[in-house]
């Protein structure tokens, strides 16, 4: 029995020690194979990964302006729109902000963010700079480069390529370290060198053009397995891919330099950038799928949406004037969630171009014009039945009939149709059926209750110490610690030459190169002047009163980021250049070479660090008492706003200044700058929920302007739970119906039809139908109205098909909606337009 029993512990023990072997064998195998690396290379067709041509739809995601927190919900949701690939630049101010102090953790953590990427089976184009551009401050440059003896920016400078080398040598060893290049087994299969260099390469001559075959040659030399491309660059040396940046790179790129080159598209403006006091501007989604749809049917292979989510600028991150929120109009708005139609619409793109992978991949272009405003691009594949289409019509008023292989096809106005078998529409751009949503700000019940302001007001300073013949440049002053550079100088003035004529005035005026300025003269605040994004320069001009004897003159020069383009950035000037008193009797005064000027760089709370716990209690705070003066601290503290929603705050009743929630920078705020409408530019700035703890967060305000309202501020809960369709009975259906089999393209479902789809995200579901009109309404999500055609059971119709779930589907089709069979405007051609509103079940 004991026999038995050792053999059996014998037999049991080998079992154990082979299966632990093939266990192991098996991991290092399975590793060896999750690491294998990928050969990336390129032809005149397009990049060639691992062996197999790709067709890349990319996006541009920032890693610094969103939170680590949010960076998996915001790539989740870019691959579920069809993305396959990650654009992101690397900061070198984020990661060097001193030199040789190098930080890669928390929001710059870009390791992490591309292993984040790389975990959602997507590709990543990192784009290298050291000059990024961007909307950032400085171009993405650290300050101190200003600083080394003897550079200049960007060209064939000895100072600026030792540093360059050292950095783009730096990050990309860390990246070759991390395994993260495609040839490693990593995701990243693209970088890029400088940055749309052309808009300024004619400044520097013969050293820009040795300047580009340097950069070149440094990336290309280090041998990484990876192309690189220049955008906006069509001298790029090789083995560098030219690429193109715009709203409509079908038409305006000359394509690549080397017939061995794939035409790549790195920018695709999704929107406009906003800056503070300019109006709002916004580009249609069917703009965007008409510039794309065009760029492929030309041979194009890869586009990257700029940006796809913006996300926010924190801190003092932005470049001059450009507001906090950044890119907000993109797929994915400042806080991540879907923005639609451009979301969806996009995303049918993407799956019609991807039916057309294989023809648009290895097959022969051809190119029919049949009118004026038409135009048939093909490809066919010689020796199969793979053919797709792009049935184009430019004509911006009128649809066109196009006659293509027998058939007669209607194209909508200013659109493409595309057929990824040449014969079946699956897909036109102008044609929306994807749902629409609308952004709503909530107040929140939780976070805004009774506030209990606090304030510290900063003191003003007297004289200033400086020797200074000239106020200094004020981005030399602050050196980018701060925002605020205080200027201060006394002059004398003789009774003679006081004007005492009735009605004679006495002017102060100081000539500025921007960005803002406040001024006090013998501790009496005369007011404040800015420029713009567009006109940086201004003139703040005001009558004084003078006294006999010493007077005293206090400036608060005020930077709203450092330039982010154009040439000599590093000779760059803003602040007060000009300062003289008009009207005496012994003429002007001028006070800028004849007086002798102190400075000093931001203000005593900067300092103390009082927008933290920690610094909060090295100045007297005061109650507020209703009076506002400016260049004052407030704090208080609130409740995070409920729900697991966005928050925001809305500065309501403020004027200018800096944003901290739990001492991280909210970021700069200018509610006083109004654009040509008579309105903020920006509202609302977003709070990351990382930022916030569930109770007693520290808010802390800096306002520069007096008389505001801190009282009218409020914390914002952000939802997109209002949902609509708006869908004509003449559009396509959804790509969705159809898939790629082989050669041939089949529909999924036995019945292809027009359908109009609602759907709530999260746990929701629809608990209203708020309009609803099959007809001509007009209007879009959120502001429908009926038109002069209605059918009468539309709501009813909807109620039926959508209360009370997550997602509902409508037929859109006349016996769906007109079911007495009587059409009240035979000659109208309908559209469904629906709004619900998603909430959550009151159960939960």
């Amino acid at each position: 029995m004991r026999k038995h029993s050792l053999d059996r512990w014998l037999l049991t023990a080998i079992l154990v020690v082979l299966l632990s072997s093939s266990c192991t064998f098996a991991s290092k195998k399975e590793m060896k194979k999750k690491t294998k690396g990928k050969e990336v290379t390129y032809d005149g067709t397009s990049l060639i990964v691992d062996g197999k041509r790709e067709l890349l739809f990319s996006g541009s995601i920032h890693y610094p302006r969103s939170t680590p927190e949010m960076w998996p919900s915001i790539i989740k949701s870019a691959k579920q729109g069809g993305l396959n690939t990650i654009q992101t630049y690397v900061f070198w101010n984020v990661h060097e902000p001193e030199q040789g102090k190098f930080n890669f953790s928390g929001r710059a953590d870009l390791v992490k963010f591309i292993k984040l990427i790389q975990k959602n089976g997507m590709y990543v184009t990192l784009r290298l700079g050291p000059f990024i551009q961007a909307e950032w401050t400085h171009g993405g440059l650290p300050y101190w480069l200003r600083e080394v003896p003897g550079i200049f920016f960007r060209t064939d400078n000895k100072q600026f390529k030792e540093h360059t080398e050292r950095y783009v040598r730096m990050v990309l060893d860390k990246m070759k370290e991390e395994k993260l290049f495609a040839s490693q087994g990593g995701p990243i299969i693209l970088g890029q060198i400088e940055n749309e260099y052309s808009a300024v390469q004619r400044a520097y001559k013969e050293d820009g053009v040795n300047y580009i075959k340097w950069g070149s040659k440094l990336v290309d030399s280090m041998n990484l397995g990876i192309p690189w491309v220049m955008c906006k660059q069509n001298d790029a040396p090789d083995p560098m891919i030219n690429a193109c940046n715009g709203r409509h790179c079908g038409d305006t790129f000359p394509g690549p330099n080397k017939d061995n080159k794939p035409s790549m598209w790195t920018e695709n403006w999704t929107t406009q950038f906003r800056v503070f006091g300019d109006a709002p501007v916004k580009r249609s989604v069917e703009d965007i799928a008409f510039s794309v749809a065009r760029f492929f049917s030309k041979n194009g292979s890869h586009v990257n949406y700029y940006m796809y989510h913006g996300g926010t600028n924190f801190g003092r991150t932005s470049a001059h004037y450009v507001t906090t929120r950044y890119y907000d109009d993109a797929p994915l708005d400042e806080y991540g969630l879907e923005r639609e139609p451009k979301y969806g619409h996009l995303k049918h793109l993407h799956n019609a171009l991807n039916l057309c992978k294989k023809p648009l991949l290895w097959g022969q272009p051809r190119t029919e014009k049949p009118g004026k405003d038409t135009e048939i691009r093909y490809y066919e594949q010689p020796g199969t039945k793979s053919c797709a289409a792009f049935l184009a019509n430019n004509n911006t008023e009128a649809a066109e009939t196009i006659k293509f292989r027998g058939r007669d096809y209607v194209i909508a106005p200013r659109s493409i149709s595309i057929l990824p078998d040449c014969k079946t529409v699956v897909y036109n751009t102008a044609q929306i059926v994807s749902h629409h949503t609308s952004r709503n700000f909530m107040k929140s019940k939780q976070a805004n209750k009774k506030f209990d302001f606090k304030v510290f007001t900063e003191p003003l300073p007297k004289k200033l110490e400086g020797n200074s013949y000239v106020p200094v440049e004020l981005y030399g002053l602050t050196k980018d610690k701060s925002d605020y550079g205080w200027y201060t100088t006394s002059f004398k003035v003789h009774e003679n030459h006081l004007l005492k004529k009735k009605g004679a005035k006495t002017n102060l005026r100081i000539a500025s190169l921007g960005h803002a300025l406040h001024v006090w003269l013998n501790g009496e605040y005369l007011g404040n002047g800015h420029g713009s994004h567009d006109e940086k320069s201004f003139v703040f001009q005001k009558p004084v009163t003078l006294k006999t004897g010493e007077n005293h003159l206090v400036m608060l020069g005020v930077l709203t980021g450092f330039p982010d383009s154009g040439s000599y950035l590093e000779h760059r000037y803003t602040g007060p250049r000009s300062v003289s008193i008009l009207g005496l009797s012994s003429g002007t005064l001028d006070l800028t070479e004849s007086s002798k000027w102190g400075n000093k760089v931001g203000m005593e709370g900067e300092r103390l660090g009082i927008q933290t716990e920690k610094g909060l209690k090295k100045v007297k705070w005061e109650k507020f008492s209703g009076k506002a003066p400016g260049i004052t601290w407030y704090q208080t503290y609130f409740d995070a706003p409920e729900s697991e929603s966005a928050a925001a705050i809305r500065m309501s009743g403020m004027g200018k200044g800096l944003i901290w929630v739990n001492g991280e920078g909210v970021g700069r705020y200018w509610m006083s700058f109004l654009n040509p409408l008579g309105q903020s530019t920006q509202i609302e700035y977003h709070i990351p929920r990382s930022f916030l703890k569930p109770k007693k967060n520290l808010l802390v305000i800096f306002e520069e302007e007096p008389n505001v309202k801190p009282e009218l501020i409020d914390f914002v809960i952000v939802n997109r739970d209002t949902v609509c369709s708006y869908v004509g009975e003449n559009y396509t259906p959804s790509v969705g119906h159809w898939i790629r089999k082989q050669d041939e393209v089949k529909a999924i479902t036995d019945n292809v039809s027009l359908t109009a789809t609602l759907k709530c995200s999260g746990n929701k579901k629809i608990a209203a139908v708020e309009f609803a009109s099959f007809g001509n309404p007009i209007g879009d999500c959120g502001n429908f109205t009926l038109g002069t055609c209605n059918a009468p059971v539309s709501k009813q119709v909807v109620e039926k098909h959508c209360l009370g779930k997550a997602e509902c589907v409508i037929p859109v089709n006349k016996s769906t909606f007109q079911q007495d069979k009587k059409d009240s405007c035979k000659n109208v051609v309908k559209t469904l337009a629906v709004q619900v509103k998603c909430a959550r079940d009151k159960k939960n």
